[in-house]
Order: structure tokens, then C-alpha cells, then sequence
């Protein structure tokens, strides 16, 4: 920033390199106006002296001749006086006698600086005033001893040579006076053409030097002007643009006071004059908890660094506002420091904004349906807790992954949900979806296209509500439908079939009795074989249909299962390893014994034909409650005690197709031959005969899970009568 500072004084130096040029043809000029003057004062002092000299030879002149003048009065007047003795004549004597003297003293001191003309004076005045006596000797004898006294001496050649000598010293005067007067005249013309032939050349070179600086100073001041205007130009402008920016923009001191503030910035501080704010200290309108942070961010922009703060302010008239102000220093020309340039812009809706935004997430995040934001490119942008129970994925694990292939990968439905959603803004439908676990689930999903301010496709949300158990209970309730009516179906067939059979058993048994050779003995025994065979069908159709009643007694689950591990154990395949769980506080069942080990047999079977190559075998039990929001699991449950019978097998598994049949009547998957189709169908019969209810879970490849839930009976009567079974079993 030094070098900055450094580089823009160079600018300015260079932008201003005029001004010494001007200021030395100014000096320039002043000097020669300078020297003229002084020639000028000089010629002028010249002249004004030789005038003076002139003036004071010509006023000496003057003086000789009325000195010559009234010295002649003088005499006049005396001469009448003493011809006359008439009063008039002495007092025209005395004033000529006063004018003469007045004369000498005048021209005394004309002649006093003038060494020359004293000297000349020097003999002059004497004999004027010798003269003067004289005259005023000859009054006075006039007056004392007549005019006959006075004639002889008024006739004497001392009298007539004194005058003479006057008269002569006058005219040499006069004329030494009157050749000085001609030659100070000419001096003082010469001196007078001489400066004003130099004032004109002078004036003309001044004139010359003014036009000439006067055009420079003009160009520089019309510069100035167009400099100044182009400053005020540029300054309205960019004071325009400051107070158009939607933004404060604050100038602030070193010591924190303000400097600059636009108009937006005065709307923010809610004032209308900047005088109000100018050279106030700036955090007098920050919130306090948020002045330290603002004074080291002051120091740190004076020091040369930029910096960035949110913090809040409280206007004149008490509002807050949320601010966020970019600062960088600015370098003061006159001594390179910075000062702190600051643009502040108000974040207080954003804010506003995030606070609801994080209250929407909160309540987004407290519903339990799963809440996807996607862009349009199926990359991921909000993930909500909801999504998180329902799929296992954390929010920071599939933020930005594409949500096609994590959760819906090979879906039909996906291409259609798109296309509806681009070009109707909305999508409704159910779609199987995948868990983290790799586990299948149905979601009931709506899609809703999130536009952008130009209407453009943005995002797209999607909210999710797991179905599948909706969607298994469904299943149930059809199959169950299904069953029933092919229990009922099956129920009339197997009642025409018992009316078809039962002639043909009786015709049998009675051929036996009339044809007893060996020959139609073993005829007529297949064929009774054969016909009790059908019936037995028939009547696991009919138990299946309609179930079986049959005397129910307290049954206890641990010794049949027991029994059905012995079994298992002799007859499977040493490849199928077989673990039995079975704990010892197992409740009762009431139930058919032989029935519920029919069960057992017909699952264990089944998982042992679905290990051809060998596996586990695995047979658990447990006791359960089911209370109401458990009773969901099937359409069958109910809420109670039951025993729950867990069977599984890691076999070959079975598709979701083969599921929703194998419950059906005749339906296998084994081969021609190695089976009826009717062994699930009978144990699903028995077990709702019960009570109960199956589940089943499988996953092709992975095996098969059998539940079977068998209403408990836990009151104290089922004990002692199991107690009593229990007692007769042994003494039998």
C-alpha cells in the first residue's frame, strides 16, 4: 500500500509539473517589470530634479529682476519724496524699501544649497543694502537739513557709481542665471524625451511580459477551471454513484470518528442530515457486545489490512439491524497513512431468512417422513432426519451424491416421475426404494418442482412415507381374500369328490367280500388304497379349507420341538446343521398337538428342500406381546400373548412373486412329483385354526424366515391343567 501511496504522489507531481514553469516566468517577469520601474524612477528623479533646478534658476531670475525692479521703485519713490517731500511718495518709498528687502531674504534663500549663486549673492546683497542705507541717509537729511542738503550728495558720482555697480552685478546675474536656466531646460527636455522614450519602451516590454503572462496565467487558470469543473464533474458523479449504491459506504478517521457517509448509509442510521454523523465516533451506533470485535478490525484496516465482520447496530430511532462490512484502508496522500473505507451492507432479512430457515429445518427434521431436496441433476442438497431413520444414511454422507442411483436404482417408475414432474410441476406415486442394509422398501412419494426467480427449473422436493408394511398387510388381506375363496372353492370340491368316493369305497369293500381270490383280493386292494389315499387328500384340502376340529388340550411347545430336532437329526442331511433355541419359561398353547407338529414339519421340510447343497437350520422360540402399534405387522394379529415360532434357513430364497402364492393350494416350485402344493396351505390353515398367524421374510439367495405366532395361554388354570397332562403322560 506504500508503494501505492508512493506511485500516486509521482502522478501527482508530474500532473503539476506547470506550476514551477509559471512561477519562474513570473519572477521573470517581475524582475523586468522590477528593472523598468527602477529605470524609470531613475529617469523620473532625473527629470524631476532638473525641473526643480530649472524651477529654482528661473524663480532666482525672477527674483533678480523684481529685486532689479523695486530697487528701482525704490529710488524713485525716494527721489520724488525728496523733490516733493510729500507724504504718499515717502510711504510708496518704504513700501518699495520693504518689498526690496523682502526680496533679498527671499532670494537668500533660494540660493542657500546653491554654492554658485551664494557666492554672487554674497556680493549683491551688501551693496542693495548699502544702497538702501543711502537712500534712507538721504531721507533723513532730507527731512533735517532740506533738499538742498540732500542735492549736492544725490548728484555726487559715489551715489551714481554704487547704482551702477548694482545694476551691473544684477545684469551679470541675470545673464549667468539666464545661460544656466537655458542649459537646465534643455538638460530637462533632453531628460524628458530620454524618459519618455524609456517609460514606452519600458511600458511596451511590459505590456509584452503581462499579455504574455497574462495569457499564460489565463491558459493555467482556464486549466484550473476545466481541472476544477472536471474535479466537481467527477465528484457529483461519483458522489451520484456512492449515494446510488444500495449499500452504506462510510469513511472513517484514525481515531474512529466519521468522515464520509452516503445516503443509503443515512437511511440505515435513520437521520437525514450526514452532519448529524460526521465527526462522531463510529460505534456510538454498534450494539456494545460487538465493539471490541469493530476496534480491532479499525486497527487492523489503519494498519494496511483488509477484513470482513458481521455485527449489529441500533439506528436513531431504535431499529437493529444485522450488518455485514467489507473494509479496506485507503491511503491518505498528505502523509501515507490509512484511513478506514468501509462498505456495509444489511444482512438483517438474511439473517431473518437463515433463523427461519434453520426453524424450518428443525421442524423438517422433527417430521418423520423422509424430506429430499435434489437439483435437477438428482444430486442431493437437503437430506432430513426423517430421511436418515428411514433409509440409515446420514445427511453428510449423501449431500451431493446423486439420489438415483443410492436409492432407486433399476426403478421403471423413475423416467415417467421426471418427465411428469418437469412439465406439471407435481408427482404422485409409490416407489421401491433401497436402505443403507441393501433392504427394499415401498414409499408413498410426492414430488413438487422447486422453480428459480426466472421461473426455471431449480429442485426438485420430494417427501417419502414408508408403506411397506401398509403394502404387506394389503398383500395379506388379498391373500387372505384369495385363500378364502379358494378355501370355499375347494370346500365344494372336496364335499362332491367325498360323495364320489364314498360309493366307489363301499363297492370295493364289497367286491372284496364276493370275489376272495388272491388275484381280486390285490385289484380290489389298490384300489381301496388308492381311494383312501384321495380321501386323504381331500380331507388335508378340507383342513386347509375349512380346518379341522379337534379336541384342544394345553399344549407345551419345548418337548415338540424337541421332538422335531430329533427328527431332524436322523432323517436330514448331515450337511444341514441344525440349531435349536429354545428357552425354558415358554408359555403355553392350546391347541392340537399332532397338528402343530405337522406344522413344524411341513417349515422344516420346506427349509430343507430349499438347502439341496446344505446350510443351517435354524429353530427358535420366544415369548412375545403385541400390543396395538405391534398389531400392525399382519392383518390377522391381534393384540395378546403370543409364541413366537422363528424358522430359517440360508437356502436359495424365494422372489417376491413366488411369496405372494406359496400359500396357495397346489401351488409348488419343486419338481413334477416331489410335491403337492398343499403342505403351506395346511400348516397356514392350522395355524389360523389356532389363532395365530405366519410372517414371512426372504431374500433370493439369502434364505427364508418363517414366524409363526400362536396365541399363548398363560392363566394359572392352563398351568395346572398342563400340570395334569403332564402327571398322566408320566403314569402312562
Amino acid at each position: 500500500m506504500e508503494g501505492i501511496c508512493g506511485r500516486k504522489g509521482d502522478r501527482m507531481s508530474k500532473k503539476w509539473y506547470r506550476v514551477p514553469k509559471l512561477k519562474a516566468i513570473f519572477i521573470v517577469a517581475l524582475a523586468v517589470v522590477f528593472t523598468n520601474a527602477v529605470v524609470s524612477y531613475s529617469n523620473t528623479v532625473k527629470l524631476i530634479y532638473n525641473q526643480q533646478w530649472v524651477t529654482s534658476s528661473y524663480e532666482v531670475v525672477t527674483q533678480l529682476r523684481i529685486i532689479q525692479s523695486t530697487l528701482k521703485d525704490t529710488e524713485t519713490a525716494q527721489r520724488n519724496y525728496l523733490i516733493t517731500a510729500d507724504a504718499d511718495d515717502l510711504q510708496t518709498y518704504l513700501v518699495a524699501y520693504q518689498k526690496t528687502n523682502n526680496n533679498i531674504q527671499i532670494i537668500s534663500k533660494l540660493t542657500t544649497d546653491k554654492h554658485q549663486k551664494r557666492q554672487w549673492i554674497y556680493l549683491l546683497e551688501p551693496k542693495i543694502n548699502n544702497r538702501l542705507n543711502i537712500l534712507q541717509e538721504e531721507i533723513s537729511l532730507r527731512q533735517n537739513q532740506g533738499f538742498e542738503a540732500v542735492r549736492q550728495q544725490i548728484l555726487s558720482d559715489k551715489d551714481k557709481q554704487i547704482s551702477k555697480e548694482i545694476q551691473q552685478l544684477i545684469h551679470d546675474s541675470l545673464e549667468v542665471e539666464q545661460n544656466l536656466l537655458k542649459q537646465g531646460m534643455q538638460q530637462s527636455q533632453a531628460s524628458s524625451q530620454k524618459a519618455i522614450v524609456t517609460f514606452f519602451i519600458a511600458a511596451i516590454v511590459d505590456l509584452v511580459l503581462v499579455a504574455l503572462l497574462y495569457d499564460l496565467l489565463w491558459r493555467y487558470i482556464r486549466q484550473l477551471q476545466q481541472t476544477e469543473l472536471a474535479l466537481r464533474q467527477s465528484e457529483n458523479r461519483l458522489r451520484a454513484i456512492i449515494d446510488a449504491e444500495p449499500e452504506c459506504i462510510k469513511l472513517i478517521a484514525r481515531d474512529g470518528t466519521l468522515l464520509e457517509i452516503n445516503a443509503y448509509g443515512l437511511a440505515m442510521m435513520e437521520v437525514e442530515s450526514a452532519d448529524v454523523l460526521i465527526g462522531k465516533p463510529i460505534d456510538a451506533v454498534i450494539v456494545p457486545e460487538y465493539r471490541a470485535a469493530f476496534a480491532d478490525l479499525h486497527k487492523g484496516i489503519c494498519q494496511g489490512n483488509k477484513g470482513t465482520l458481521e455485527f449489529e447496530i441500533v439506528g436513531f430511532k431504535g431499529t437493529r439491524r444485522y450488518m455485514e462490512t467489507y473494509a479496506v484502508p485507503l491511503c491518505n496522500e498528505s502523509d501515507g497513512t490509512f484511513i478506514h473505507l468501509a462498505l456495509m451492507r444489511d444482512i438483517t432479512q438474511q439473517k431473518q431468512a437463515e433463523q427461519k430457515i434453520r426453524e424450518q429445518g428443525l421442524l423438517l427434521d422433527v417430521s418423520t417422513e423422509g424430506i429430499v431436496v435434489r437439483n435437477i441433476h438428482n444430486q442431493i442438497l437437503f437430506w432430513n432426519q426423517g430421511a436418515e431413520r428411514l433409509y440409515g444414511w446420514k445427511a453428510e454422507e449423501v449431500v451431493g451424491k446423486n439420489v438415483s442411483q443410492l436409492l432407486d436404482k433399476d426403478s421403471p417408475q423413475l423416467e415417467d416421475a421426471y418427465l411428469r414432474v418437469m412439465n406439471t410441476g407435481e408427482w404422485r406415486g409409490e416407489l421401491h426404494q433401497l436402505t443403507r442394509e441393501g433392504k427394499v422398501i415401498i414409499v408413498e412419494s410426492r414430488w413438487i418442482l422447486i422453480r428459480d426467480d426466472n421461473g426455471q427449473p431449480k429442485s426438485i422436493l420430494s417427501v417419502n412415507t414408508e408403506i411397506t408394511q401398509q403394502k404387506q398387510l394389503e398383500a395379506q388381506l388379498l391373500r387372505s381374500q384369495r385363500l378364502e375363496s379358494i378355501g370355499t372353492l375347494a370346500g365344494g370340491i372336496v364335499h362332491d369328490l367325498n360323495n364320489i368316493l364314498s360309493p366307489i369305497l363301499m363297492s370295493v369293500q364289497m367286491l372284496q367280500k364276493k370275489l376272495p381270490d388272491s388275484q381280486s383280493q390285490q385289484i380290489l386292494q389298490t384300489l381301496e388304497n388308492n381311494v383312501r389315499r384321495g380321501a386323504n387328500l381331500l380331507k388335508q384340502v378340507l383342513s386347509f379349507a375349512r380346518g379341522i376340529e379337534s379336541k384342544r388340550t394345553i399344549v407345551q411347545i419345548q418337548p415338540l420341538m424337541a421332538e422335531i430336532e430329533q427328527i431332524i437329526t436322523q432323517t436330514f442331511p448331515k450337511s444341514i446343521i441344525c440349531q435349536v433355541d429354545i428357552p425354558k419359561n415358554l408359555w403355553y398353547v392350546r391347541g392340537d398337538t399332532t397338528q402343530l407338529h405337522q406344522v413344524l414339519i411341513n417349515l422344516v421340510v420346506n427349509a430343507r428342500d430349499a438347502m439341496p447343497n446344505g446350510g443351517i437350520l435354524r429353530i427358535a422360540a420366544e415369548n412375545l406381546v403385541i400390543g396395538e402399534n405391534s398389531a400392525q405387522i399382519n392383518i390377522d394379529a391381534k393384540v395378546g400373548s403370543y409364541i413366537a415360532i422363528v424358522v430359517t434357513d440360508t437356502g436359495m430364497g424365494m422372489s417376491s412373486e413366488v411369496q405372494q402364492r406359496i400359500f396357495e393350494p397346489f401351488f409348488t416350485t419343486k419338481e413334477v412329483g416331489k410335491g403337492t402344493g398343499l403342505g403351506l396351505s395346511t400348516t397356514l390353515g392350522i395355524i389360523k385354526n389356532h389363532g395365530g398367524f405366519v410372517n414371512v421374510y426372504s431374500q433370493v439367495g439369502r434364505g427364508t424366515q418363517f414366524t409363526v405366532y400362536l396365541p399363548a395361554s398363560t392363566s394359572k388354570s392352563a398351568h395346572l391343567q398342563s400340570q395334569e397332562l403332564e402327571s398322566v403322560t408320566g403314569d402312562g
